[in-house]
């Protein structure tokens, strides 16, 4: 089976945002506009010169980019429509890269957008019982997942905490970040209780907002006299879903490993060698397995080398340097796609307050309901 490796080169030239916020008045049409207007004009490229459209949503209804693209133009292009659950947005730029990377097309747009809705889960329409679903529900799941991390390394919950410490801090340095407040290890654990000893300060807000990026092959970036050194390599790619597990509860870090490593391995980069990585840390607890699970660090240990800075700005790599979703946000469609922004903006170097001194290699992580994961491998 061939990899995007053994494709032709599919790079990143354009990203752009509507900041992620509470719900609002404002019209999906408007949030979409803005980020992919913010896109095309960060590549340097007219709407005109895309040949293919990508949209992810999980919440708005059928066709909504049509919608949005009028205003770009009328220019015939095909337009497909991604809903992955949370990994909808890293659905849909996966397809851009393999249709590029295929040379169906050299420049595609990926356009991630949603606003706040009913959550209809297309398995509560299955006519299968399923008697735990009332009960288990995702805060819950994490909550037991972090009694059980707890139990099993001899860390505790203020430790678990710190991930939404250091995250609400990153937020705090975001202008696109749905929750920009620093915050205290005591705000954290003081604020309101979700499930167990999870606070919702360490829950991931769900609002509204917009993500795009341009993708393009070598042929294009010649063509558009696109400069190189902005031009950031996808160097893999890699979607799976879930298996059978000796430990079923587990399914979500172990899930994330298999990924994770694959992507890795396709891309021929060690876990050690990542500079920056943005994941799915919809509750601070996911941000400590899954650094684990990917290979940041040893089992047992994420909470020491978290505590040490390890995972920081500045060390030795930055998880979430966006604030992630706990305080980047989470607006289901769009969330997949930033991820990728923020790690172009990252190995550009123009990121800012927030930027990690001398990234040149980045990974995305993002699961979904079902579940599925999808990992991808950056650099520059």
């Amino acid at each position: 089976m061939k990899t995007l490796k053994d494709l032709r080169p599919v790079y990143v030239v354009g990203i752009g945002w509507h900041g992620y916020q509470d719900r609002s008045d404002t019209p999906y049409v408007t949030l979409g506009l803005t980020a992919a207007r913010a896109a095309l004009q960060d590549a340097g490229v007219p709407f005109s010169a895309v040949d293919s459209a990508y949209i992810a949503r999980a919440l708005l209804g059928m066709a909504c980019g049509r919608p949005i693209l009028r205003h770009l133009g009328a220019t015939g292009l095909p337009i497909t429509h991604v809903e992955n659950a949370s990994a909808s947005g890293s659905t849909a730029f996966r397809n851009a890269c393999t249709e590029v990377a295929s040379g169906l097309a050299d420049t595609a747009l990926v356009l991630g957008v949603d606003k706040p809705g009913a959550v209809v889960r297309a398995e509560s329409q299955s006519g299968i019982e399923q008697l735990a679903n009332d009960y288990i529900v995702p805060f819950t799941h994490f909550a037991l997942l972090a009694d059980k991390y707890v139990a099993r390394s001899g860390a505790d919950m203020r430790d678990i905490a710190q991930v939404a410490v250091k995250n609400h801090n990153n937020g705090a340095l975001n202008p696109h970040a749905q929750r920009q407040r620093p915050r205290t290890l005591d705000e954290v654990l003081g604020a309101r209780r979700v499930s167990g000893e999870l606070t919702v300060l360490q829950c991931t807000p769900v609002g509204e907002g917009a993500a795009a990026v341009v993708v393009m092959s070598e042929d294009a970036i010649r063509a558009h006299g696109i400069d190189p050194g902005r031009a950031v390599r996808v160097l893999s790619s890699a979607a799976k879903s879930q298996a059978v597990y000796d430990d079923a509860t587990a399914f979500d870090e172990l899930l994330t490993q298999a990924t994770c490593l694959q992507a890795l391995a396709e891309a021929g980069v060690a876990p050690s060698a990542l500079d920056v990585v943005e994941l799915h840390d919809a509750f601070s607890i996911e941000e400590v397995l899954y650094v684990e699970a990917m290979g940041l660090c040893k089992p047992g240990q994420a909470i020491s080398a978290l505590k040490a800075g390890e995972f920081h700005i500045g060390g030795r790599v930055a998880v979430s340097p966006s604030g992630g979703l706990i305080a980047m946000g989470h607006p289901i469609g769009p969330t997949g796609v930033g991820q990728i922004a923020e790690i172009a903006l990252q190995l550009r170097g123009e990121a800012g307050p927030r930027q990690h001194p001398n990234a040149r290699t980045g990974l995305a992580h993002m699961v979904g309901v079902g579940a599925v994961c999808y990992a991808h491998v950056l650099s520059i």
